[in-house]
């Protein structure tokens, strides 16, 4: 874009009511905003205060580094969690039922892929991790087996 174009926008911005502009000219794009300092300055605080105050409000690490009982199976992607292979069927495990080695507990969505993940053990399942629709991390915990 050239810096011609540029220096005539900002004129017409100033001239004109318009705070903000964002103009693309093929992979050329650029964005004018004519905001007060004060907006500015309140909207660019730094993320440094902003996590430091986030840091006090966070609970105890004690309490996130227990480990519930049994054998836990973890997401081995990352993706989306789904309970059942469709919104209207059931899920494939519930609290409280029976699960043998090798059985399908739930699905991962990754990258538009549904895999199925299954169990790696056998026992009763204690806890879900993770509501169905909700994005899981690699290695997030999904459930308790015990």
């Amino acid at each position: 874009m050239d810096i011609r174009k540029v220096k005539k926008l900002i004129e017409l911005i100033e001239d004109s009511n318009i705070t903000e502009l964002e103009i693309k000219e093929g992979e050329d794009s650029i964005r004018i905003n004519r905001g007060t300092p004060q907006v500015q300055a309140v909207s660019a605080a730094p993320p440094q205060v902003l996590s430091a105050s986030t840091e006090k409000d966070r609970p105890e690490p004690a309490s996130q580094e227990q480990k519930p009982a049994g054998h836990v199976i973890t997401s081995p992607m990352v993706g989306t969690f789904y309970k059942a292979p469709a919104p209207d069927a059931r899920p494939f495990v519930e609290v409280g039922q029976k699960v043998n080695a090798g059985d399908v507990i739930c699905i991962i969505e990754a990258m538009k892929m549904m895999n199925q993940i299954e169990s790696d053990t056998s026992g009763v399942v204690q806890a879900i991790h993770s509501e169905n629709g909700e994005p899981v991390e690699f290695d997030q915990p999904l459930f308790t087996i015990v």
